[in-house]
């Protein structure tokens, strides 16, 4: 059984389910992408996304007509296996259709791209045998990409790679709820401080670069939490 964080982009709120690995993601139809297949290789218990994914998901697939199938979508940060800034740490990125044949493929790469339902499609170039879409939100804080800025009353699911990296790290932002608030403020001043960056309780570029850089692939620690 797995706790699913799910920030409702239509409400500003954070609502959490428990289902079963077999059963439809929340927000999902006719259970077009199950719980574990959105969970792919993660070993984590607690899996978290965006309502505005699981609806770009559900049209896409009626886009597209039929069965896609999932490769990879979510990882936590300290499981790695994708890059310093990935969309999957969000849970908002999809790498489909690895077992496609490439007539197959292309026809969907084609249908993600013109469905204007995702924030971005990945080129062919760069991805040869599978599909990549995501729902990004936000602004890049840095001037080459990456995370939008949060702060304090900030919500969704980057508060929740940023509160996953902290607590990891030893800086206990009282939980993972996807909700900045005082103690998530204070875990990234402490941060900050002993990482000899601005403290102003922002997680800006230079702060999401460095609690990434210290957190990516280095595995579950004693303090991280679900």
């Amino acid at each position: 059984m797995a706790k699913i964080k799910v920030y409702n982009n239509d409400t500003n709120r954070m609502e959490t389910y428990y289902r079963g690995e077999k059963e439809a993601m929340p927000y999902v139809t006719n259970r077009t992408l199950t719980v574990g297949e959105f969970r792919g290789s993660s070993k984590s218990n607690l899996l978290w996304t965006e309502k505005r994914a699981m609806v770009s998901w559900n049209s896409q697939r009626y886009i597209y007509g039929g069965p896609i199938p999932v490769g990879f979508a979510f990882k936590r940060p300290w499981e790695g296996g994708h890059g310093t800034f990935s969309q999957h740490y969000a849970g908002l990125a999809f790498d489909v259709g690895q077992t496609l044949n490439d007539t197959q493929r292309n026809n969907l790469y084609n249908s993600a791209r013109n469905s204007g339902v995702w924030s971005y499609v990945e080129p062919k170039s760069l991805t040869p045998t599978w599909v990549h879409f995501d729902k990004r939100r936000g602004n890049p804080a840095c001037s080459t990409g990456g995370y939008p800025l949060i702060s304090n009353g900030s919500r969704g699911s980057y508060v929740m790679i940023a509160q996953d990296d902290l607590n990891t790290l030893g800086f206990d932002t009282g939980g993972l709820d996807g909700i900045f608030g005082s103690k998530t403020l204070n875990a990234v001043r402490r941060y900050q401080q002993r990482e000899g960056l601005a403290v102003d309780g922002i997680i800006g570029c230079n702060t999401w670069r460095s609690l990434q850089e210290d957190v990516l692939g280095t595995g579950r620690t004693s303090t991280t939490i679900d």
